[in-house]
């Protein structure tokens, strides 16, 4: 790696790691503040691998001229380059994460043949497997999944399992995630299934909770994408309203009944409002199991 300068006119930004537009009126202020510390990074082509937002600071501040690294890397190594960048800098999008994390494993276990590989089938594991793989997670200091946990501070397992999420699932379930009609969970469950079936299941899966889209795949395995189907018509929905109840619930009958037990009592500040609330929810109580008997 050698250090240069150049034109910022003669840069060019091919690689589709890197990020554009993005807010760097921060960054701005500390270049302007301390100057560049650190060199955008170019291959011998002029081709940014690393520092398209530096690129865009110092353009927006009028530079003409930059400070860079030239490194002289075979073009999988440069495309390793331009993905750690977008790991450890800016905070990327679920989706783009994924994306990166997978083809980042897929560069790193091609030029390291020795490294532990990253399992991205899409078998489930018994619990006795869950437990070894745990066992080897801890152990393990050379896969990709390790040195990225490393930079990031995301766990491996977090890692490994957004790896399997870019790899195994259709782009149906991708483009469901990105328009925020499944979340990562969700796509847990239907990854476990190939991505043809995957298509057919997704409409069932789509509005449905967690434990309710593990019922369904479970269906799938067992007896097709008929019996899925049935499974999904013997569903009864529950109104968003009582999901967003059931863990609130909880919370708040495990703690009635640590003051009860322990007798705690509270003459604070808070107090009038706490009870105030409590008793709006005496009486909502009431009502719900009045409309209950009702029925």
């Amino acid at each position: 790696m050698e250090l240069d300068t150049r034109q910022l006119s003669d840069i060019k930004r091919n690689s589709e790691y890197l990020r554009h537009g993005t807010d760097v009126d921060t960054l701005k202020k500390s270049i302007e503040s301390i100057g560049l510390i650190n060199p955008l990074t170019i291959n011998k082509d002029n081709e940014l691998l690393a520092g398209s937002r530096r690129f865009q600071a110092v353009t927006e501040l009028g530079w003409k001229e930059v400070d860079v690294h030239v490194v002289d890397r075979d073009l999988l190594q440069q495309e390793l380059i331009s993905i750690d960048e977008n790991l450890v800098r800016e905070p990327l999008n679920r989706l783009e994460l994924e994306k990166c994390l997978n083809r980042g494993r897929e560069i790193y276990e091609q030029l390291n043949p020795n490294a532990i590989k990253i399992d991205v089938s899409n078998e489930s594991l018994n619990p006795e497997n869950k437990l070894k793989e745990k066992e080897q997670e801890k152990v393990d200091n050379d896969s990709f999944a390790a040195i990225t946990s490393e930079k990031t501070g995301l766990s491996k397992s977090v890692i490994k399992s957004a790896i399997k999420r870019d790899e195994l699932a259709a782009d149906s379930v991708k483009k469901a995630r990105s328009q925020g009609e499944l979340n990562a969970s969700q796509t847990n469950e239907i990854i476990q299934l190939n991505k043809e079936l995957q298509e057919k299941v997704l409409p069932l899966i789509a509005d449905k909770t967690v434990k309710e889209a593990k019922q369904i795949i479970k269906a799938v395995k067992q007896g097709g994408i008929e019996a899925a189907i049935q499974e999904n018509e013997n569903f009864v929905p529950l109104p968003k309203e009582y999901t967003l109840l059931k863990s609130p619930i909880k919370r708040v009958n495990k703690n009635l009944s640590r003051i009860l037990v322990e007798g705690l009592k509270y003459d604070g500040p808070e107090k009038e409002q706490i009870n105030k609330e409590l008793f709006q929810l005496k009486d909502n109580l009431v009502n719900y199991f009045k409309m209950l008997e009702e029925d």
